[in-house]
């Protein structure tokens, strides 16, 4: 195989991340529906394909032909999934579709990651296998299991070589405060540079989530690019659950500033899961993958990226969550 890697939504989060991990050594084609983020723009070659639109899709791919593709364009938003349904189905669901379906038209013989969630689990208090009961319950969830579905049906009538990751929890540098951790580390940030006022606004803290940094979980994709099984599923995790209160404290204890906390109903979920850690066990046995970001670095690094990002320092135009 020849072609470069495609990495879908490449501009978000995770897919950030990935090109970033991946650029040193690879040749990557890089997918976003708007402009490539600054900091990235060297690092691939950046082409504006909309994954909604299915002749875009199949004309983009016939053109590149890539040896393998990281698909991690999507939605990610959980609890905002609650207030848009359509969206988050088209964009998990539909668009993993028309990849499918530009892939199989084209006869690219490639590798394809699907990056999945581990929402779709049923509630355990005890670390998560694979093979744990499905429950999806939130229209998320839901979506990632549809999209779960689509590759496995790639797998067993498309012949396409496909391995599903199901990633939990995880944070880091560049991800959107609408999520719990970079939120509460931003609202820190701001009220040290004086843009707020000293409170700290929270949802639930008595969840308990593993979280993991982003860079761990890249590095876990492309480890599974190379090493996973055709149509397995592979949970990605720390293998360690802590309480979003100890999040919070965590990083209260690294402010420079007194800072008091408020719980804020907006904040709460329709439905939110008391506990979700993951059992890594297959994943480690088929590539030896281990995290190498302890949580407290992973911290230390999300609280000095807003630090960076604060009216102090010149990126004013975004008003805290």
């Amino acid at each position: 195989m020849t072609g470069p890697l495609l990495v879908t939504g490449a501009g978000g989060f995770a897919g950030g991340h990935l090109v970033e991990y991946l650029a040193p050594t690879h040749d990557i084609v890089a997918w976003t529906r708007t402009e490539a983020p600054p900091e990235l723009a060297r690092l691939a070659r950046w082409e504006r394909v909309d994954l909604l639109d299915r002749a875009s899709v199949r004309a983009a791919i016939a053109a590149t032909r890539p040896s393998q593709v990281y698909h991690c364009a999507g939605i990610p938003h959980l609890a905002e999934s609650w207030h848009d349904t359509a969206g988050v189905l088209e964009g998990n669901v539909r668009a993993t579709e028309h990849l499918f379906d530009a892939l199989r038209r084209a006869d690219v013989a490639c590798r394809v990651l699907v990056p999945g969630s581990a929402s779709v689990y049923a509630t355990s208090s005890e670390p998560i296998a694979e093979e744990y009961p499905l429950a999806p319950a939130s229209p998320y969830a839901l979506s990632k299991l549809a999209q779960e579905a689509l590759a496995r049906r790639a797998v067993d009538e498309d012949g396409l070589d496909v391995v599903i990751a199901r990633s939990f929890n995880h944070t880091g540098p560049r991800q959107t405060p609408a999520f719990v951790a970079p939120s509460m580390a931003r609202q820190i940030a701001f009220i040290e540079a004086g843009a707020m006022e000293p409170v700290i606004r929270v949802g639930n803290l008595e969840a308990r989530r593993d979280l993991t940094d982003v860079r761990d979980i890249v590095r876990a994709y492309a480890a599974l690019m190379t090493s996973g099984e055709r149509g397995a599923i592979y949970n990605i995790g720390s293998g360690t659950s802590h309480q979003i209160r100890e999040v919070l404290d965590s990083l209260l204890a690294r402010a420079k500033v007194q800072v008091r906390v408020e719980s804020d109903p907006s904040r709460m979920r329709p439905s939110d899961i008391p506990v979700l850690t993951a059992n890594c066990a297959r994943l480690e046995q088929t590539t030896g993958w281990r995290p190498a970001i302890s949580f407290d670095q992973m911290l230390d690094d999300l609280l000095a990226y807003w630090r960076g990002q604060t009216p102090v320092t010149g990126h004013s135009g975004v008003r805290p969550h």
